[in-house]
């Protein structure tokens, strides 16, 4: 038997798929087993969600998933990820903006670095993965790290342009900062009375004042006796 012949697809009158256009595919593949994953993740917990259900969710065969992520731990990277690019974005406007740096932290504490979108359902499973996954907490610590970094620059630019206190350093009120909306996001998953935006919004705005220079500590507190 003769062997059947090849069509290229020249031959049929067909181009071959453009680079950008098989990029798109990956890039759209990709999102679909992500978005797929973190709805599982919500709605059974990420220890009973298997790759298969996310493949079976995304709608794509078992071995593409890991054309993409090389565990199901990789999701909640991705996820850390997106965060990080977050806080990244926050410096760059920080650097850009004409106007006060700490209202670029207050957007970014209202979004909750990224999170203000996401379930309370999703957090909680993504916290208790946290919880009970070693590599998973350790990879969480070193993206913690690398945020606070990043949030310690702007820190530092905010006491640059003498918009907060001086007298504590910019890495160690990133560290606080960092814990105490960590604790905030935790608690908000587990009873979200309010929406999280409006529960960060309103720490934020406790926490700043302490933030502000001594000078101008002493003139609200000079305020709020005169309006007693």
């Amino acid at each position: 038997m003769k062997p059947a012949p090849r069509f290229s697809a020249l031959r049929l009158g067909k181009s071959a798929p453009s680079p950008g256009r098989r990029e798109r595919h990956r890039t759209e593949t990709r999102d679909r087993l992500y978005r797929a994953a973190l709805a599982l993740f919500a709605e059974r917990g990420f220890l009973e969600t298997t790759v298969e259900d996310i493949t079976e969710a995304a709608d794509v065969g078992k071995g593409t998933f890991f054309n993409y992520f090389p565990t199901k731990e990789h999701i909640l990277a991705e996820f850390g990820g997106q965060r990080t690019a977050a806080v990244e974005r926050a410096l760059q406007q920080a650097r850009l903006t004409k106007g006060p740096v700490l209202d670029v932290f207050r957007e970014l504490v209202g979004d909750a670095v990224g999170q203000a979108d996401k379930s309370p359902a999703l957090l909680r499973a993504i916290f208790a993965a946290h919880a009970s996954c070693t590599s998973v907490r350790e990879e969480l610590v070193k993206r913690s790290h690398v945020g606070r970094r990043i949030l310690a620059q702007i820190f530092l630019l905010a006491q640059e342009r003498g918009e907060i206190r001086r007298d504590i350093p910019a890495m160690d009120l990133a560290r606080i900062t960092q814990r105490i909306f960590m604790g905030v996001t935790m608690s908000w998953a587990i009873k979200p009375d309010s929406t999280l935006r409006k529960t960060a919004e309103e720490i934020w705005d406790l926490i700043q004042p302490v933030l502000l220079p001594a000078e101008a500590r002493t003139m609200r507190k000079r305020l709020r006796r005169s309006k007693a």
